[in-house]
């Protein structure tokens, strides 16, 4: 008797999870077909892309950081973005956004999930800026048609973000397949579905141009609190874990008996001399952290990581000054 109660509630468990996708009214007829029965079929799918595209357009960016540059996509209007994590490269790090007019704005990257390759960046300069809508309901099915943009080979204002048409091919837990043609760029550009959502980041280029990997939003929507609050997830392999111990801001200093920390020495090209250290400041703190000794101060930069944001306050001819850098490498 306990085994049948078991498999009847086991049966009742398989079917729940079995439950189609919520109900969608501006789900394409097509979707449902293996292939379009026809011309009329071709010309809803053509007339719900041009419906949607000039939107997801606007809101499609080019992101450059140092030599290299990916996509992303602005979902809201103070400006934050999603994008892929081997493109944001990091957490905390700097970076330029162009938008589709050819503006540049500065931004930040916030959090990422190494694991699954998917990462946030925000805009730091003042909005509103064009956005598009988040599936976070995971309406979308396998076979459903799709269209990808992205900024391949980099920013092109003559030719904007491509777009390519496909149908999702593959969808499993933390990614999902499409036959759209991505190459080199589009990384961390947007999928959607054929009513303008965004529905998964791209993050795989495969070998064969019709065989690409994304990111589907359910797995930002897991993550959702970790990544706007900057937090590193996983061991990767979409992105590297700073080590600590490995940051070095290329300064010679000295207790000056006073509880301040008194600068002897400015290295050559190094991050305190870019950032504009001088010999004779007094380092009072990092990161907020009273420095009362050296002894303090080398254990606060041994906790710190190459290429990680700090910020140290100074005495300077009797006047406070901040000063924010990036630490180079040991």
């Amino acid at each position: 008797m306990k085994t049948l109660v078991l498999v009847f509630f086991l049966g009742l468990l398989s079917l729940a999870f079995a439950q189609d996708p919520p109900s969608d009214p501006k789900r394409l007829p097509v979707n449902d077909k293996k292939v379009p029965a026809g011309v009329e079929d071709m010309l809803a799918i053509e007339a719900a892309l041009k419906s949607v595209l000039p939107a997801a357009r606007n809101a499609t960016v080019c992101l450059e950081l140092g030599q290299g540059s990916g996509s992303g996509v602005i979902i809201s209007a103070d400006g934050l973005i999603l994008t892929a994590a081997h493109v944001a490269g990091g957490v905390a790090k700097d970076i330029t956004a162009i938008l589709a007019d050819g503006r540049k704005v500065k931004c930040e990257s916030l959090g990422l999930n190494s694991e699954t390759d998917s990462a946030m960046v925000k805009i730091l300069g003042k909005g509103p800026f064009p956005f598009v809508e988040v599936d976070k309901s995971d309406r979308t099915r396998l076979g459903d048609w799709v269209f990808s943009l992205g900024h391949s080979g980099g920013y092109d204002k003559d030719r904007g973000a491509g777009v390519r048409l496909g149908r999702l091919v593959k969808v499993a837990d933390s990614t999902s397949q499409s036959d759209c043609t991505l190459i080199g760029g589009d990384s961390g550009g947007p999928l959607f579905d054929m009513a303008g959502r965004l529905i998964g980041i791209h993050s795989r280029v495969g070998t064969n141009l019709q065989q690409n990997m994304h990111v589907p939003i359910r797995e930002f929507v897991r993550h959702w609190d970790d990544l706007v609050a900057g937090k590193f997830i996983g061991e990767g392999p979409f992105a590297e874990k700073p080590k600590k111990g490995t940051g070095f801001l290329g300064v010679g200093t000295e207790d000056s008996g006073d509880g301040k920390i008194r600068v002897t020495k400015i290295g050559r090209e190094s991050v305190a001399e870019t950032a504009g250290l001088k010999v004779g400041d007094f380092i009072v703190a990092i990161d907020g952290k009273k420095l009362k000794d050296k002894e303090v101060m080398q254990k606060c930069l041994k906790d710190k990581a190459a290429d990680e944001k700090i910020t140290i306050l100074l005495m300077r001819e009797g006047k406070e000054k901040e000063i924010t850098l990036r630490l180079g490498a040991r």
